[in-house]
């Protein structure tokens, strides 16, 4: 499931806004890419685990700090390695899928990874997942980094919906 936040007509004081929740039901249509003007979040969620308010119980995808490739699509690397090409992916999970690129992608001449292992567009409903996130990072380089370049973090959170009713820290004295 996809989560998108966009404003909303919320009257005259003008502060609504509202989620829109779009299913990603197959391999293909869940190929997606960030868009942080809507705070674009991933929920995957469990076909039969029920929580107290009769709610499948779920993980969402926040990302983190994240880039666009500026490769050129037509780069040796992005041919071989086309889960570049999306943030998110998610399959079926099946032994032997554990490398987004498959295996030995720098002696490839072509990816043997997600593109192949989506490409009969199976559907996700009621499986098991393999969420499948890419962050990249493109480093302007500064002056103050040489010889030594410091840490750039990035990557996301897996945080849980609705295993709870409420807080669970509440009852900490």
């Amino acid at each position: 499931m996809e989560s998108n936040t966009r404003s909303a007509d919320a009257g005259e004081l003008g502060n609504g806004f509202v989620m829109d929740a779009t299913p990603l039901s197959t391999e293909m249509t869940a190929q997606r890419d960030l868009n942080f003007a809507s705070q674009r979040k991933w929920k995957v969620r469990s076909a039969t685990a029920k929580n107290a308010l009769n709610e499948n119980t779920a993980y969402i995808l926040v990302p983190g700090d994240n880039s666009m490739p500026f490769l050129s699509a037509d780069a040796p690397v992005r041919k071989r390695a086309t889960f570049l090409n999306h943030h998110l992916w998610a399959t079926r999970f099946r032994d032997g899928e554990m490398h987004a690129a498959g295996y030995y992608p720098n002696q490839s001449l072509a990816d043997h990874g997600l593109s192949l292992w989506t490409a009969n567009d199976e559907s996700l409903d009621a499986s098991d997942l393999v969420l499948w996130y890419t962050t990249g990072v493109t480093h302007i380089p500064r002056p103050e980094e040489w010889p030594i370049m410091t840490v750039h973090q990035t990557g996301f959170k897996l945080i849980p919906a609705g295993f709870f009713v409420r807080n669970p820290a509440l009852d900490i004295p």
